[in-house]
């Protein structure tokens, strides 16, 4: 069962041409059209399905700076500037709460491990501190269990998935801009070597420019265009209880559990220590790019082969622009959540916290996550294509950085100086001879 996410209605005609056409309607996709039109670009959003029907529906729901690959920090400070802000700048609930969020730590090798990142933020004068075992329940209430201590950080917060994306997608309409949904763009036509238009399902609209935030289907749409993109889909597994009193106001993660509280007083949990990959084409053409994440991750992610590889080996990689994509094949990745992995949650974090031993699972779900090699997302311009940006990889962390990863596509596009240093973000990091790797302190 997939999450209940506010709707969007459709535009009713497609736009001739525009500015800048943004690919994908989830929450990266939505943030940069928003920034765009407020900027007073022409903007249109083309969405294969319905806004946020995806991975920017399905995940945690955390805002969180802590613990953070440091490259992304910069950016994630930026984005919860703005967070506490959006509910007045989209005139609508996106569920923003500052709440502070805790990484729970059992081992003293854990708590190196937080103390070590916590000692590369310090130059950002993040809020972030350690917490004693005896600490953590003056934050945590009627925490059970042996702990070494935790991370905490009272500035992260919390917002709701099914709601956010949405509300900014309506205030980027009422800043001018077209929100097109079930209009799957299958690609992108050029002139003078440079981006002329992008063909819909519906008819091309001119552009100048197109923005690619097409999540786990970013990958496919590049291989059309004969860019190569190293990205890869991690199953996730999550799930939300009913009302449930008494529980704690700030999220938390420990070993084998995380939740943050909701809006309607329920809770969304998920398991900290394990997503489900599925061995796929695509896992054997980008093993080496891969494989030193998959050293790193040894033990977070459980492997499995069965139906999506013969999916995906059926999935055409070539189609020309008057043939049906497979964005209009599968309008939305639904895939269902490993009931195993959402069980070791549910145990663990009613071990940890009393209260959810009385909580009624109200629905499961699972998502795709779009992964890059060294799980820092692409906010970049395709130097090989002038016109074509990427803003993809999110890797599992998109949903708070969204509104800044937005802002710093929207100043790409326009040529505006970049709220943050995007070097770290860049596409060529792939060719260039850098060798992507994940940070090892998250």
């Amino acid at each position: 069962m997939a999450p209940r996410v506010d709707p969007v209605a459709s535009d009713p005609t497609l736009p001739p041409k525009t500015a800048v056409v943004v690919i994908g309607g989830g929450i990266i996709g939505t943030s940069t059209a928003f920034f765009l039109a407020r900027k007073g670009m022409p903007v249109a959003l083309c969405e294969k399905g319905e806004i946020a029907a995806e991975q920017s529906s399905r995940n945690w729901g955390w805002c969180r700076k802590m613990g953070r690959d440091p490259r992304e920090i910069p950016l994630i400070i930026e984005s919860l500037r703005l967070w506490p802000e959006m509910n007045r700048l989209t005139g609508a609930e996106t569920g923003f709460r500052q709440c502070g969020i805790v990484y729970l730590c059992k081992t003293p090798a854990e708590l190196a491990k937080r103390t070590a990142w916590l000692e590369v933020a310090r130059p950002y004068q993040i809020d972030s501190r350690l917490l004693s075992a005896a600490e953590l329940q003056s934050v945590l209430p009627n925490l059970q269990g042996n702990w070494a201590g935790g991370l905490y950080t009272p500035s992260d917060g919390r917002a709701e998935p099914t709601k956010a994306a949405p509300a900014i997608a309506e205030a980027a309409r009422r800043h001018g801009g077209a929100v097109l949904t079930r209009c799957a763009v299958r690609g992108i036509e050029t002139k003078g070597g440079r981006i002329s238009a992008v063909v819909t399902e519906k008819g091309a609209i001119a552009c100048e420019s197109a923005v690619l935030a097409g999540g786990a289907w970013s990958r496919l749409f590049l291989g059309n265009l004969g860019v190569r993109l190293p990205q890869l889909r991690v199953i996730s597994a999550v799930m939300r209880t009913e009302k449930l009193d008494g529980g704690p106001e700030v999220s938390a993660a420990g070993e084998g559990f995380g939740f943050r509280k909701r809006l309607d007083g329920g809770y969304t949990i998920a398991n900290w220590s394990n997503n489900r990959f599925d061995l796929t084409p695509d896992a054997f053409r980008f093993f080496m790019d891969f494989l030193p994440a998959l050293r790193m991750q040894r033990g977070a992610v459980r492997v499995r082969i069965g139906s999506r590889f013969l999916e995906e080996w059926q999935t055409p990689r070539r189609w020309a622009l008057d043939q049906t994509s497979p964005f209009e094949r599968v309008r939305t990745l639904d895939p269902e959540p490993d009931e195993a992995i959402l069980a070791e949650a549910q145990k663990n974090v009613s071990a940890a916290f009393p209260v959810f031993r009385d909580m009624r699972i109200a629905e499961r779900w699972g998502g795709a996550i779009d992964v890059t090699p060294d799980a820092v997302p692409v906010i970049s311009p395709v130097e090989t294509m002038p016109g074509l940006f990427i803003a993809t990889g999110f890797s599992g962390h998109g949903f708070g950085i969204g509104p800044g990863a937005g802002q710093l596509m929207a100043n790409l596009v326009s040529g505006e100086s970049p709220i943050v240093d995007p070097a770290p973000f860049r596409f060529s990091r792939f060719t260039d001879g850098s060798r992507p790797r994940p940070s090892p302190l998250v």
